[in-house]
């Protein structure tokens, strides 16, 4: 995902302070953990999530209070015509099991 030039603060802090009902619903959905990265020099954002499942994860997008968030986001992300947050999947190449 990319954030807007100038928007790092603003997208930090809006996280910072998460709306209760969107951490209800991610917790709700099954997210156990949920780690976002700026790379700031290129505006880059990178996310890690771990889900009980992928299912309960998409059907998190066609809920009334994800559609808000991505709505409010808007203004300081790059976007699809839905709102919806432009992500980029990244292929897996290496992974150590300790």
């Amino acid at each position: 995902m990319r954030v807007h030039p100038g928007k790092h603060a603003e997208y930090q802090r809006r996280h910072d302070q998460l709306w209760p009902e969107m951490d209800a619903l991610l917790k709700e959905h099954g997210v156990r953990s949920y780690t976002i990265w700026l790379d700031a020099t290129r505006n880059l954002l990178f996310a890690h999530v771990e889900v009980e499942s992928k299912e309960r994860w998409a059907a998190i997008a066609s809920t009334p209070v994800c559609r808000r968030w991505w709505a409010y986001m808007k203004d300081i992300m790059e976007t699809n015509p839905d709102a919806s947050p432009v992500a980029e999947e990244l292929a897996e190449v290496f992974h150590l099991q300790g």
